[in-house]
């Protein structure tokens, strides 16, 4: 048995965007065609957190992942940042997940609790409560994305790898093969 991962991406939202990081990712590790888990990409999310969420929410009850990686651009930070928690309305909510023992192995990769009172902390929030209210085994976890550079693309993709690898292995108890 294999380990089923979401992966989600947003559109791009400013004009002066031709695409979105996150998207740019989630295309490079789909060309990468990795074999270690069955992927389902979710792509260009519309910048609209109802939205992004409930088509969010559609992929998850329909896959039924173990795994939920949400994606979003983060164009002013120079690496990759694992976001540990979303607010909304006063309400917190954390990821599951042990985000240090995650990043010990990553090099291009810091922990963030601040992830960006947006479109992104929106869906990193409403994903968090659907999978707490229906009591799911799935984790969740949002990943901020800095614009993708010929010198930050294999420091990335690496570290995303990496990171996929290891969730499987650890928290999900699948089996990886080499």
């Amino acid at each position: 048995m294999r380990g089923k991962i979401l992966l989600t991406s947003f559109q791009p939202w400013l004009e002066h965007h031709t695409s979105n990081a996150s998207d740019d990712l989630l295309c490079q590790l789909k060309a990468r065609r990795l074999a270690f888990a069955d992927f389902l990409f979710l792509h260009h999310l519309p910048v609209e957190t109802a939205i992004a969420s409930a088509k969010t929410i559609q992929a998850i009850a329909a896959y039924q992942p173990d795994l939920v990686l949400c994606c979003g651009m983060a164009e002013k930070r120079d690496r990759l940042t694992i976001e540990s928690q979303a607010f909304y309305q006063g309400q917190q909510l954390q990821t599951r997940l042990d985000l240090q023992a995650l990043t010990t192995p990553l090099e291009f990769t810091e922990i963030s609790d601040d992830a960006g009172k947006f479109v992104c902390e929106g869906l990193y929030f409403q994903v968090l409560k659907h999978l707490q209210w229906q009591q799911s085994q799935a984790r969740a976890l949002f990943l901020h994305v800095p614009l993708l550079t010929a010198a930050n693309r294999p420091l990335i993709l690496r570290d995303v790898e990496t990171m996929l690898h290891w969730l499987l292995h650890n928290v999900l108890a699948f089996p990886i093969d080499p």
